[in-house]
């Protein structure tokens, strides 16, 4: 089963092979392009580990300094969001902006484990919409907020991570293209290097950082992140509510 999702039903939530659309559990099929079942994140992180400065347009770009070894923050399960769902326009903040990211799903509890056996404990890849607040102090309250993590729409067993294209359109408008392979840590090597510091749970969630030309979004806005081989993970931003 290359592509994994969860999905809510009139049974409940439920987890299945996802392929056009269509995710096959044990009960049967649903269609989540009708009304037979709502698209979810595609799995429950407890903990959202988020690498930056990952990408050399994006560090040329911010003029940041290039780690030497991954540079990390946490997300809280609360910022976790579904695909397809608008996303609230945190009611503290100005400026809301979009970050595409890669990210892993690990798939059995585990800690200290070597770069050539990540593949072993990562069920498979996924794509993270990194929301920022611009406007607030510090780096948590900038991006650990509810809903700053939009997750989805899949995740998908059988790729590699590394030399995957990836392209942001908002409303339609590319803001964001580049490959993985232009990381500067690529992805085992930080799963490697968080599995050292945290004992890794099955759902939590590791993401890689964003290219270059994450922006600023208006309610009302379209968000689509496409990862190679993955696909599309799509949101509007919704109406301020204050």
């Amino acid at each position: 089963m290359p592509k994994l999702a969860r999905i809510e039903t009139d049974e409940g939530v439920e987890r299945g092979e996802y392929e056009d659309g269509v995710v096959t559990v044990d009960s049967g099929t649903y269609d989540t392009t009708t009304d037979e079942a709502t698209l979810l994140a595609p799995c429950e992180p407890s903990v959202f580990y988020c690498v930056g400065r990952n990408f050399g347009e994006k560090v040329e770009q911010m003029d940041y300094e290039i780690p030497d070894e991954p540079d990390f923050f946490i997300k809280p399960p609360v910022s976790l969001h579904p695909p397809e769902q608008p996303i609230p326009y945190p009611t503290f903040s100005n400026e809301l902006t979009y970050a595409g990211e890669l990210a892993a799903v690990i798939g059995e509890r585990c800690k200290h484990v070597d770069e050539d056996e990540v593949d072993d404990v990562v069920e498979g890849y996924t794509i993270l919409n990194d929301l920022d607040c611009l406007d607030q102090e510090r780096r948590t309250a900038r991006k650990a907020f509810d809903s700053s993590g939009p997750l989805g729409p899949v995740v998908d067993t059988d790729v590699d991570p590394v030399g995957l294209e990836m392209e942001t359109h908002i409303n339609g408008e590319r803001r964001q293209h580049d490959n993985t392979e232009n990381m500067f840590i690529k992805p085992r090597e930080v799963v490697a290097f968080m599995s050292e510091r945290f004992t890794l749970k099955p759902g939590d969630v590791i993401s890689f950082g964003s290219p270059a030309n994450p922006g600023l979004v208006e309610p009302g806005d379209d968000i689509e992140i496409r990862y190679e081989g993955i696909g599309t993970l799509r949101n509007t931003v919704g109406e301020r509510d204050d």
